[in-house]
């Protein structure tokens, strides 16, 4: 059958049997040694990728040590015990130098890494950063606050990797515009965490960097895709995180870690300058958002956000600054609640908090109407399934390829990642990010 088609792919020309066989042995043996080699390559990179992680950590490590044999006085446990507005206010003040503050988060993350693996990358300008800090003219609303940072929120030099061997070996150019500003307002990004692979599994594991687990039970997973951020901040180690989310990768991380979570809507935070392996879809608007231990700390970080630099880095975000007159308004509100939406089962405490909630809204004053969201079954199945993979998954499959380049000649093939060795999602929707 194949010496036939090739001799209709090649007419004129007469060949051998003999030799259309050597030639497909020599196809199949050149394509599995391309295979292999690419397995190779993968693993290598891998392999660099958790050396390098090592080395930073050690890094970090040498760095805290040092700054605790020369500053024996600083008191760690009351630095983490202060949530941040308190503690954006004594560095302020004076009373907490950004120094002591940022060596003992740092020295915090790294018990909290040992413990749950939720750091992949020491942001080592950070100490440099500190200097820049004490010059700004003005306090920025974050001063001198220490700020982890999802793997794929890019950070000029470093590797954003998305859990993909694909993006190995190619630091980011320059910051992200979210990065930008949070520096123009004095905070200090210090670490990376770990995420799902893809970005897209409710859970918090990749073949790079492993599994991360929660910290509150290790046989218990601390959600995704911002796993690492959750983990990261429920041990202590951060006092404020910023994760992404199209369905529910700030969230459930926030949940299942007992923290406060804020998923803006679309375009109110900057999302370019994420190296994000659904790039390629453009039905959904993943946002990057704020993760802390309250929800004050949120308010603070999205005043602090939603200011002139953003809109100035990106036009593409409305400049609405914060609304403090509707923040602060004692006004009653109107506010639908439903406990379940007739699709996704959901245990008995989920429904209860709900209620909770309701009843002490009721309290303050607010009016409470419950509701049924319409055609759940057609919004999931039909637009949101559908509308993530419109394209067939070929996005998706695209950054589960690695490019090769060996002389001339340039390849793809199909890397370690699809491979059956990946923990298996979630039931449900596989959406995160």
């Amino acid at each position: 059958m194949i010496p036939e088609k090739m001799r209709q792919l090649l007419p004129e020309v007469e060949l051998d049997p003999s030799v259309i066989s050597v030639l497909l042995c020599s196809s199949t043996v050149a394509f599995l040694v391309l295979k292999w080699m690419v397995k190779k390559m993968v693993q290598q990179r891998m392999r660099e990728a958790r050396k390098n992680r090592v080395r930073a950590l050690g890094q970090m490590e040498e760095a805290v040590q040092q700054f605790k044999q020369e500053n024996p006085e600083v008191q760690a446990g009351r630095i983490l015990s202060l949530p941040l507005v308190e503690l954006v206010k004594k560095l302020k003040e004076g009373s907490l130098s950004p120094d002591s503050v940022l060596y003992t988060y740092m020295d915090k993350a790294l018990e909290v890494n040992r413990d749950v693996n939720c750091v992949t990358d020491f942001i080592q300008e950070c100490v440099h950063l500190l200097q820049e800090v004490r010059t700004q003219k003005e306090k920025g609303l974050l001063y001198g606050v220490p700020v982890s940072i999802k793997d794929p929120i890019g950070y000029e030099g470093h590797v954003s990797t998305c859990g993909l061997g694909q993006y190995l070996g190619y630091p980011e150019q320059q910051d992200s515009v979210l990065v930008k500003v949070l520096k123009k307002q004095g905070a200090i990004p210090f670490v990376k965490t770990n995420i799902s692979q893809c970005l897209i599994n409710y859970d918090c594991s990749n073949l790079i960097f492993g599994q991360t687990v929660n910290p509150l039970n290790h046989k218990k997973s601390p959600g995704g895709s911002s796993g690492g951020e959750g983990a990261l901040i429920a041990g202590g180690g951060s006092v404020l995180g910023f994760g992404t989310d199209i369905g529910g990768s700030i969230r459930l991380p926030s949940s299942f870690c007992g923290l406060c979570g804020l998923k803006p809507t679309g375009l109110v935070l900057n999302s370019l300058g994420l190296n994000s392996a659904l790039q390629g879809l453009r039905n959904f608007t993943g946002m990057v958002g704020p993760m802390a231990r309250d929800v004050d700390s949120l308010t603070l970080c999205m005043r602090a956000l939603l200011c002139d630099d953003m809109f100035h880095l990106d036009p593409t975000v409305p400049p609405l600054p914060f609304n403090e007159e509707v923040y602060s308004s004692s006004t009653p509100l109107r506010i639908g609640y439903y406990d379940t939406d007739g699709y996704f089962l959901l245990p008995p405490c989920m429904r209860r908090a709900v209620h909770e909630t309701r009843m002490l809204l009721q309290e303050s004053g607010h009016t409470l109407i419950p509701f049924i969201p319409p055609r759940i079954d057609y919004v999931m199945n039909e637009l949101f399934m559908k509308g993530l993979f419109a394209d067939g998954g070929a996005a998706l499959l695209e950054k589960l390829t690695v490019p090769i380049k060996s002389g001339h000649l340039v390849t793809r093939a199909v890397s370690l990642s699809r491979r059956s060795r990946i923990p298996r999602a979630a039931p449900g929707p596989a959406a995160a990010v």
